[in-house]
């Protein structure tokens, strides 16, 4: 396989595992995308194998619990087996719309994405939703570990 196939190819799994993964709630949709040795290191928390995408899903689902999530790639840069994908994320936390984005660095290895470093800006989560929507809502993610 060419380089360019290939690179389009590891984008491919990297828009899909943001897009559809991450969009969603169902943590038996990442097989296939994410590594059963997959590792998720995300604004200072780190995530292992498949039980840890059930536990960032689980995240997601709590910040945007209307269940309207969706994930939108913007941008996407490839250098070898690296793909950087620029995201927004939209939906609905109790009425109220959520906005924020992120940049992910996957790391792809026969097909699934054995690696991520993310950073997001919860800090607009937090401006958007207002501080007494926040505590509440760390409260809630307290509650449910």
């Amino acid at each position: 396989m060419n380089e360019t196939r290939a690179g389009d190819d590891r984008r491919d799994v990297a828009r899909d595992a943001l897009e559809r993964v991450c969009s969603g709630s169902d943590p038996s949709a990442a097989v296939g995308i994410y590594s059963e040795r997959f590792r998720d290191h995300v604004n200072g928390r780190n995530y292992e194998g498949h039980d840890g995408i059930r536990e960032s899903l689980a995240l997601y689902q709590l910040v945007f619990r209307d269940g309207d999530l969706q994930i939108r790639v913007l941008d996407q840069v490839t250098e070898g087996d690296k793909v950087a994908s620029r995201w927004v994320a939209t939906g609905h936390n109790r009425g109220r719309p959520i906005t924020t984005s992120g940049v992910v660095i996957s790391t792809i290895e026969d097909g699934e994405i054995i690696e991520d470093w993310a950073a997001s800006d919860n800090l607009a989560i937090v401006r958007q939703l207002g501080i007494r929507r926040s505590l509440l809502l760390g409260l809630d993610y307290l509650r449910r570990r």
